[in-house]
């Protein structure tokens, strides 16, 4: 196998982001809108062919010379057409995306790019900022709105699904783009694929995906409903066709083989984050880099390219470690600077190996050309199974960089039982009996497994037909009701114009009733004298926020049930934490970690106490994650969804996350080390983010106090500090209809902008001060030496913890660490000082900070006392003291 060395680029993947691999500047104008043609000034005949003339003039201008399947779709697109571009991954469907957001723009149209993840929003959204200038490009995720009345608008299928609902054929949407429409067939998702098709009559369509299937009733289907001519570009030839190999070797010696044939980069699919995690770890034997002469390049290449790059957390410098030997992790559990990082530097060619899951088949752009795949089944959620065809040919065809390889490389790892059973086989070569005498490895029961006979099927099989996933709710009938035009036609229209068989239409009709009477008993819906057919109509009796059913639909629920809570309750903010904690989706990881420590803790109590192992295992079994006001909330929840009965479309669920990380005055680093949550960083990061905009977005003024303004003030700062990049985190502070500025999109696109120093933010800091000093009281409190040890791990000095206990405890049995010990009276900081009170000395980069103990006898004579570094901290993004001592009283 020979390596291919060209380094033309000849598709639009490539060729439209090879300025976001290798350029951290802004866009230099002119940009594509820039090329749009005065079409004042052409004749209507000739219209079509000048603004699809102008667009391919932009794309030769930058090398581009698009492929007969792309200037097919972009003909059908400027003729007005609908177009089902079914053509395979590598083949360039987003540069006929481009095509269709410069056609809408031309006509002066506006055009939605939806997609089935934020991530691959959010990354288009940089990318057509560069190309159509930011100005002309907004973002909707249900999270944020940037530059929302932008004429390009970057969106998740459920943002179009929801505007479709509310305002139908009437919608501000003109062109609406679907990628990874495959998504199509989604149990849980699907309806958001199809709501569009149904409601959208006025719009075109390009529909993306390279595992469609049979298309021929949709294009059917979409030509009724929007009067327009439906064009399939199809093909199964790919630009780089691909090269399929089963292999009994074990991965590492499958890499090694690969790089002997040139045919890196690899990237070694899995199918859980801790596979992928550790897989990267054991590659780190391997010399991946080339010769000793090449691994020097290379490594100053990588450490150029990684530059300033701060690894704010305990997997960062993992990370880090493996980057700078060629070795990238990309998976969905990894904070978002380092899932770009790692795209970047696989963009610029930087990286031999990815480790990562099969979420890249899902439209993120990094550059491979041979994909392995470490196995043909994963766990779905509900069971073990093998990979459906379209499934294993989205990660297949990731495989083969179109304009650098005259072949992509797919390898199928077998299973370790039939790579130990290959083995055997080679020992005992062709002897009779020693083939006899063989102890082969059997399959495991009750696990799906593969063979070469399923790699042989689902190389050669076609994807799955697409199926319909129509699914009336409450949410969707209440946006249907919402409309101006007429409820019953609408609901009709819906109910019996989808793409379910009569039978199932019948039965969402019959649920459609039953969710419309409940809608009418409690009061939210309301029929009215109309003058239609059955002389009435129904409409909303109160009105709901245009997002509705997007981002944490339960807030109405959690604003009633603040109204239950006592303001006297020493834990009244904190009880207005776990409100509005229990309307936020469930952050997996986190909760289960949550819970097997509390079982651990349990187990670890019950075992002392002598209790006997099979009892200790079923005392354990109910216990869970922390659940505070679990009670009190699930009776709100059912009498509120007495009155309100959409909200049982969504589900309560009570957990402490933020409250404890208060509580316990823990850091981000801190949750994440006590939980093991290293690889799961980014799951950890999102919940908070989404507790923090909650809060922030949804606490009214009459329940903020000033210390959860301090939480919320806090919380935020914290976000900023893990991960500035966040698109969320960024635009949800700025006005929702103002463009991004182009430095901003520089900024955000790659994952490099440090974030704002800690000190900028004082009244952030001096929380996040007492957190720290605060979470040395509770790990003294509970004796936790070698976790105190770990926390002030960077001082030269350290406290002698084993001593200082032994002597509090000989004076006091214990220190309380309740809302009382939390209290501001319980500390004090003094900014611009360093040293004790006698010796205090005027430093305008440090703090100096006096925890007092809260000890049974309220002596309160023990005090913590430390000097905070400003620039240490700054540095950091969590706080960095000089020095700290114990003075006793």
């Amino acid at each position: 196998m020979e390596a291919v060395t060209s380094t033309t680029s000849t598709t639009s993947t490539t060729a439209t982001t090879a300025t976001t691999a290798t350029s951290l500047v802004p866009p230099v104008p002119p940009t594509l809108a820039d090329q749009l043609p005065d079409l004042a000034e052409v004749p209507a005949s000739l219209l079509d062919d000048a603004v699809l003339d102008s667009f391919l003039a932009w794309a030769r201008d930058r090398g581009i010379t698009p492929y007969p399947a792309q200037e097919e779709a972009a003909t059908a697109l400027a003729a007005g057409d609908n177009v089902i571009l079914a053509t395979p991954t590598g083949s360039g469907k987003s540069l006929v995306a481009t095509a269709a957001h410069f056609i809408a723009l031309a006509h002066g149209q506006r055009s939605f790019y939806t997609a089935p993840i934020k991530a691959l929003v959010s990354e288009k959204f940089f990318a057509l900022c560069e190309i159509f200038g930011p100005d002309k490009v907004g973002m909707m995720t249900g999270d944020a709105t940037v530059n929302g009345r932008a004429p390009i608008i970057c969106a998740t299928a459920e943002i179009v699904a929801n505007i479709a609902l509310r305002d139908g054929a009437d919608a501000d949407i003109d062109q609406v783009v679907m990628d990874e429409f495959h998504y199509y067939s989604e149990p849980d998702r699907g309806w958001a694929w199809q709501v569009p098709l149904l409601e959208l009559g006025k719009a075109q369509f390009l529909l993306m995906s390279a595992t469609l299937g049979d298309t021929a009733w949709l294009e059917k289907d979409l030509a009724e409903r929007t009067d327009r001519t439906s064009t399939l570009v199809a093909g199964t030839t790919r630009p780089v066709p691909l090269d399929f190999h089963y292999v009994y070797t074990p991965v590492h010696e499958t890499v090694e083989e690969l790089l002997d044939h040139g045919k890196a980069p690899v990237y070694l699919v899995h199918f859980s984050q801790r596979e992928a995690a550790e897989r990267a770890q054991a590659l780190t034997s391997l010399h991946l880099l080339g010769d000793k002469e090449e691994t020097v390049r290379r490594k100053a290449a990588i450490a150029d390219a990684i530059g300033e790059f701060r690894f704010s957390s305990a997997f960062g410098k993992t990370l880090s470690g493996l980057l700078r030997r060629g070795i990238g992790v990309h998976h969905a559990g990894m904070l978002p600077k380092y899932r770009r990082l790692v795209e970047r530097l696989a963009q610029q060619g930087l990286l031999t190996v990815i480790c990562g899951t099969d979420t890249l088949g899902v439209g993120i752009n990094v550059p491979i050309r041979t994909v392995v795949l470490t196995g043909l089944a994963k766990y779905d959620g509900v069971r073990h199974r093998v990979l459906k065809s379209r499934e294993f040919h989205q990660i297949a065809g990731r495989a083969g960089r179109a304009g650098y390889d005259t072949e992509g490389t797919v390898i199928v790892e077998a299973p370790d039982r039939e790579i130990e059973n290959y083995r055997l086989r080679q020992k005992a070569g062709q002897d009779p009996k020693k083939l006899k005498k063989l102890r082969k490895k059997h399959a495991p029961e009750g696990r799906a497994t593969w063979s070469e006979s399923t790699f042989d099927r689902l190389t050669t099989a076609e994807p799955e037909e697409l199926v319909s996933q129509f699914r009336m709710s409450n949410a969707m009938l209440i946006n249907v009701i919402a409309r101006d035009q007429w409820t019953y036609a609408a609901l009709k229209s819906l109910l019996r114009g989808n793409h379910d068989t009569r039978t199932r239409q019948n039965r969402e009709i019959l649920t459609t009733i039953d969710l419309y009477r409940g809608l009418v008993r409690s009061g939210i819906v309301e029929e009215v004298p109309a003058d239609t057919p059955s002389g009435k109509d129904a409409r909303l009796t109160r009105e709901l926020q245009r997002d509705f059913a997007l981002n944490q639909p339960l807030s109405p629920f959690a604003l009633a049930a603040l109204e239950l809570l006592d303001p006297e309750s020493p834990t009244f903010t904190l009880d207005i934490i776990s409100t509005f904690e229990a309307i936020l989706d469930d952050p997996g990881q986190i909760l289960t970690a949550q819970q097997r420590v509390r079982r651990g803790e349990e187990i670890a109590a019950l075992k002392a106490e002598g209790v006997e192992y099979t009892e200790r295992m079923a005392l354990v079994e109910e216990i869970t994650w922390d659940m505070p006001l679990r009670e009190e909330l699930d009776n709100a929840y059912e009498i509120f969804c007495g009155s309100n009965p959409w909200a049982k479309d969504f589900r309560l669920s009570p957990k402490s996350v933020v409250r404890e990380m208060i509580e316990k005055a823990m850091t981000f680093s801190d949750l994440v080390s006590t939980y093991s949550l290293a690889r799961a960083e980014g799951v950890v990061l999102r919940y908070l983010t989404d507790a923090w905009r909650t809060l922030s977005h949804s606490v009214p003024p009459e329940f903020r106090t000033e210390e959860l303004e301090d939480i919320i003030i806090w919380l935020g700062e914290l976000v900023r500090q893990v991960d500035s990049s966040l698109v969320d985190e960024w635009a949800a502070m700025s006005d929702p209809d103002a463009p991004v500025t182009a430095e901003q999109v520089a900024e955000h696109a790659f994952g490099v902008g440090d974030a704002s120093l800690l000190s900028a933010n004082p009244r952030a800091l001096r929380r996040m001060v007492r957190n720290h000093m605060f979470r040395h009281v509770e790990l003294f409190a509970f004796e936790r030496e070698e976790q105190l040890a770990t926390l002030d791990g960077y001082l030269e000095s350290p406290p002698d913890w084993p001593a200082e206990m032994d002597a509090y405890f000989d004076e006091y049995d214990d220190v309380s660490t309740d809302t009382a010990a939390r209290s501001g009276e319980m500390v004090t900081i003094v900014e611009g000082t360093a040293g004790s009170r006698a010796e205090a000395v005027a430093d305008p980069r440090a703090w100096t900070v006096r925890q007092i103990l809260d000890d049974p006898a309220g002596d309160h004579g023990w005090v913590f006392e430390g000097v905070v570094d400003l620039d240490a901290t700054d540095d950091a993004g969590e706080v960095r003291l000089r020095q700290l001592q114990i003075i006793r009283g």
